[in-house]
């Protein structure tokens, strides 16, 4: 079961060609319990993910955003389960960003072991694959990717649009980094896993399905996702609604 990130991006990609002729085509958006946007991308994605896990996992518990949503976490999961959010971004998807992502992420033991994220926009797709982690662009070959060493003096962070300059600069103080871009969803993961940016400090909370994938894509191409005091993030948190507390994704020191 861990060496299943590639059917996990062949899912994506499916749910990507569902969800992209939504994307900029003026469709409603919808107000969760929580305030938080959901779209008809959102609810069909995952209508079609769950589908192609139940055929291809069946007997694997799923937890995924839009059902939770509507009718709450469950009180229990067993060991292995499945994150899934079908469309990580969605206020990044509403305003016509193309930072907006699918995925699918096998947990095992309260750690994301396998996973894919699709950034339906660009036609990128990253996955873990044999102990390592891939990329592949519109369906095409697939090549390994990998966390890059820390720049001395050119350290990038991805941070999110909404970031105010007095707490990115406070970030900057004490993570070390010298430029910021900004960028929504779990793209900044993938981003940090190819060896494009450096560190994605999140002092704010997710949901376990908003990070596992990329968590699981980072982690096999080298990089780490830690709490601020250097802990394991850990999934199946189900007392706490699969809510997760601040982390700092990162590639190597």
């Amino acid at each position: 079961m861990t060496d299943i990130g590639e059917r996990l991006a062949d899912i994506c990609e499916e749910a990507a060609r569902l969800i992209l002729p939504l994307w900029k085509s003026g469709l409603e958006v919808h107000s969760k319990a929580d305030e938080s946007p959901v779209t008809e991308a959102d609810r069909r994605g995952e209508v079609l993910i769950l589908e192609r896990l139940r055929e291809a996992f069946p007997g694997v518990h799923i937890v995924s955003e839009e059902h939770a949503s509507e009718f709450g976490t469950p009180e229990a999961v067993g060991s292995q389960f499945f994150l899934v959010d079908p469309v990580d971004g969605t206020k990044a998807f509403v305003r016509g960003d193309p930072s907006f992502t699918v995925n699918i992420g096998l947990i095992e033991d309260g750690r994301p072991v396998a996973g894919a994220v699709n950034a339906p926009a660009t036609g990128e797709t990253w996955f873990t694959s044999g102990g390592g982690a891939m990329k592949r662009i519109n369906g095409g070959p697939a090549s390994p990717v990998q966390v890059r060493p820390w720049p001395s003096d050119a350290a990038v962070a991805l941070i999110s649009h909404t970031m105010k300059p007095e707490t990115t600069e406070a970030l900057a103080q004490e993570y070390g980094f010298h430029q910021t871009r900004a960028m929504d969803s779990s793209i900044k993961f993938c981003r940090i896993a190819e060896g494009d940016a450096d560190i994605y400090p999140r002092h704010g909370p997710t949901m376990e399905w908003d990070i596992a994938a990329g968590h699981a894509v980072l982690l096999a191409a080298g990089g780490r996702v830690l709490t601020p005091e250097g802990e394991a993030m850990t999934y199946g948190k189900a007392s706490a609604g699969f809510r997760n507390g601040w982390c700092v994704a990162r590639g190597q020191d």
